[in-house]
């Protein structure tokens, strides 16, 4: 990805939601870590994945999502089976891309403006740190591609490794909620950055379930508009989390995509004091500091206690945390927030809804105030709170959010997507319960009572 020279304009105008592109990858990878739990081909996370029975790496769906994929793994599987294990996703993605570049020998489609080998590389903006990781995977990729394939030069491979490093895209599951992939594509690279963009990018996981192999459609991101754009306006991405005040994003993508940001929310410090916000209370600078560095303390005890499963130890902490930035931090402050999200969460978990409610509608009260009225983040904060006020009982609540989550993500993700389609479902749910509530609350909460005892048959 760039911020100079390249970058993609409208030319027309176009409406929030519209897909302005979409692109399937040109080559991706499952990460190491969940190798076996999501399928290499549509990126889904599934239970009891079939396993490729030549390499043993490779799990897919089921017999369509190995056939629509075997074209990009067919020589990967032979290059495992003769090294006898698979290398890293960083490795196998260069290699993936590097047969990909073999194959296609420059433009994979007539819809591909750039060829991947010339996307920037950045090697030479590399700290060595990051210099030292790429020539050890250089030395890595060499063995593994030694078996039969033609042989490239040192710096070739560097320069691949480079270009994967400042162009690849995370890919997440089908519900968003987890990142297991990396992947390359040409034409979102030519998309420049903005802090507070007009466009969004997801990932359309494709569809097998058609009888016909002909109806059916690839893995692929989608460009979606957030907003109107005019015609001859340029098209801009996030490349990072808004949620950083601007001068960490402007670290983050120094270090990560050699570029200095610019843009209108970064020369203005956009947001910057609602994010590093006192309570209505004024306490002072120091006062501010030194629950700001507790905080941090206590968000690194929380996340050991929730890698080790301890939930309760994670509760206790928030709630202690919490206490310590009461009066001190105001709600839209980033180290608040995060609290109140995992406290929500974790509440949420220990099946304490009611309580779980009330951090998760504080939490989305202050993300509302920050993110893009149509950010992905934003919507999906918004469903999660929705969802846990529902189970609450508080149905009137629950349902307008998760109404409010759905207007977002038919805007970034659109009506097709699992998630747009999950939240379609809840909100016919909630409004038929919410009708209930309204006609005879005595039967509403019998009913959600029952539903309660028995989970199997609660929704």
């Amino acid at each position: 990805m760039n911020c100079s020279g390249r970058g993609l304009r409208a030319t027309r105008e176009i409406n929030a939601g519209e897909v302005i592109f979409s692109e399937p990858s040109f080559s991706a990878v499952v990460f190491d870590s969940l190798f076996s739990q999501v399928c290499h081909s549509c990126f889904r996370q599934q239970a009891q994945l079939h396993r490729c029975a030549q390499c043993k790496f490779a799990h897919y769906c089921n017999r369509t999502c190995q056939t629509a994929c075997w074209d990009e793994h067919k020589q990967e599987c032979g290059a495992i089976k003769k090294a006898g294990t698979a290398p890293s996703e960083n490795i196998r993605l260069a290699a993936r891309v590097l047969w990909r570049i073999h194959k296609v020998s420059g433009l994979a489609s007539d819809s591909q403006l750039v060829s991947v080998d010339q996307l920037e590389d950045h090697v030479a903006d590399l700290s060595k740190e990051d210099l030292d990781e790429v020539n050890t995977d250089v030395q890595t990729f060499l063995k593994y591609w030694s078996h039969g394939r033609k042989q490239h030069s040192a710096e070739y491979i560097a320069h691949l490794f480079g270009i994967i490093k400042c162009n690849g895209f995370t890919l997440s599951d089908q519900r968003g909620l987890q990142a297991v992939g990396v992947g390359l594509f040409p034409n979102l690279c030519l998309v420049n950055h903005d802090c507070w963009p007009n466009c969004t990018v997801i990932l359309n996981h494709g569809s097998q379930t058609a009888v016909s192999s002909a109806l059916h459609s690839q893995r692929r991101i989608e460009l979606r508009a957030l907003r109107r754009i005019s015609e001859f306006e340029e098209l801009t991405v996030s490349y990072v989390d808004y949620l950083n005040v601007s001068a960490d994003r402007q670290r983050k993508l120094k270090e990560h995509f050699h570029f200095d940001c610019t843009c209108e929310h970064c020369r203005q410090r956009a947001n910057d004091d609602l994010m590093t916000a006192g309570a209505d209370s004024k306490p002072s600078a120091e006062k501010l500091k030194e629950v700001a560095a507790l905080s941090r303390e206590y968000l690194e005890n929380i996340e050991t206690a929730r890698v080790n499963g301890d939930y309760h130890e994670v509760l206790r902490l928030c709630l202690e945390c919490l206490q310590q930035q009461e009066d001190v931090l105001a709600d839209t402050h980033l180290l608040k927030l995060r609290v109140l999200s995992v406290t929500s969460e974790v509440l949420s978990f220990l099946k304490s809804f009611s309580e779980a409610a009330a951090y998760a509608h504080r939490m989305v009260e202050g993300y509302k105030k920050l993110y893009h009225p149509n950010n992905a983040q934003l919507g999906m904060a918004i469903m999660r709170a929705g969802i846990t006020h529902w189970h609450a009982g508080q149905i009137e609540a629950g349902h307008a959010m998760i109404c409010k989550a759905y207007g977002i993500l038919m805007v970034t993700h659109g009506p097709s997507h699992a998630i747009t389609r999950d939240l379609e479902s809840m909100r016919t749910q909630t409004e038929m319960e919410l009708k209930m509530f309204r006609d005879n609350k005595h039967e509403y909460n019998a009913m959600r009572d029952a539903a309660l005892k028995n989970p199997t048959k609660a929704v």
